[in-house]
């Protein structure tokens, strides 16, 4: 069963964050950000997927987010280009099949498209094209083009992705403004995507929950195909509705003056969090769910939960009635009473 299909069925959860996760483990360079973990550390890698499938996901996505030419170029390493990424569908292929998930491909963001420079159009959409050819090659079920700023650059992932005969999900990254950064209105750039042939569109990264919500309504009701909704799993606001500008008042120094990238930790949802905005994008239409940068396996089983789902990780979910201290048996109320004064 493919992805339309699955989301005929009801919706479907795509697990992300597998840069920010495997630099937390320290397998992944913060700054460079380029998957290596892939060659380096390749049972890192599967043990991830593994983990993102038991609490929920229904795709094992190939970690080839960032392993573009441009990105392994800049790390010296753009000799391993086609090695990487064959390596990184291989392993995700392998942990889809021994799951009965979806096997789904990644391209991203470039950093080298602007609008106005055509030659930079021709250079990312042959990083697209040889991309997407290895995830054909592999057998995916479908492709992820995603982190989107430019409306035009998702453009023309879609269309490597669709000449490939390949089903795609189109997401945007959206920054302050409720628009691309070549000018295009949210919902509008969804409507195009939509129209060119992307079998689900919507949103990734760079919004919260919170900031990210507001912008689904409107896309639901521009749109015919199925909605994604794939936050970053912080605490925005209306003030700095992007993660990559959030500043925390309690450690004002950290490297750079910001919290992006590794001092976003006090900023972090909490899996409660996480589960009100699952109920919310689902109450809207959302068919399309997961999360971003940050995301750890916990928030995955926590939004697969409020979907009404019971993934193998939730034989662990918390249950506080056996709790020593905070739980409800005798022994546990006594213990309580006796420690008030020190809680």
């Amino acid at each position: 069963m493919g992805l339309v299909e699955r989301l005929a069925d009801g919706p479907v959860i795509c697990a992300e964050g597998y840069l920010f996760e495997l630099e937390r483990r320290g397998y992944v360079q913060a700054g460079a950000f380029v998957p290596e973990v892939v060659l380096e550390a390749p049972q890192a890698v599967a043990e991830l997927h593994r983990e993102f499938v038991r609490a929920g996901s229904d795709v094992v996505e190939a970690f080839t987010y960032y392993a573009h030419r441009e990105k392994l170029r800049a790390v010296g390493r753009e000799r391993d280009l086609e090695d990487l990424n064959r390596t990184a569908l291989e392993i995700a292929r392998g942990v889809a099949s021994e799951a009965g998930a979806l096997f789904a491909g990644n391209i991203c963001n470039s950093h080298v498209f602007e609008t106005g420079d055509r030659a930079t159009h021709a250079t990312v959409r042959a990083m697209f094209e040889e991309q997407v050819a290895w995830a054909h090659d592999a057998g995916v079920d479908y492709v992820i083009a995603e982190t989107f700023p430019f409306y035009e650059e998702a453009l023309l992932a879609l269309n490597e992705v669709k000449a490939a005969g390949l089903p795609c999900v189109a997401t945007l990254a959206i920054f302050g403004e409720p628009e691309t950064f070549d000018g295009v209105a949210v919902a509008e750039a969804c409507r195009r995507l939509a129209d060119a042939g992307a079998d689900v569109v919507g949103l990734n990264c760079m919004r919260g929950p919170s900031t990210m919500l507001p912008l689904l309504a409107e896309i639901i009701s521009a749109v015919d195909v199925p909605v994604a909704a794939l936050p970053v799993p912080y605490r925005t606001t209306d003030a700095t509705p992007a993660f990559v500008s959030l500043r925390d008042a309690s450690y004002p120094a950290p490297p750079g003056g910001r919290a992006f990238p590794t001092a976003l930790d006090p900023m972090l949802c909490n899996r409660y969090e996480i589960a009100d905005f699952t109920r919310s994008a689902e109450q809207l239409g959302v068919r399309y769910f997961g999360l971003c940068c940050g995301a750890g396996p916990h928030h995955i089983r926590s939004m697969a939960e409020a979907l009404g789902r019971t993934p193998p990780a939730s034989r662990y979910s918390p249950d506080m009635d056996k709790h020593a201290l905070f739980g409800n048996a005798r022994a546990a109320n006594e213990a309580r009473a006796r420690h008030e004064q020190r809680l």
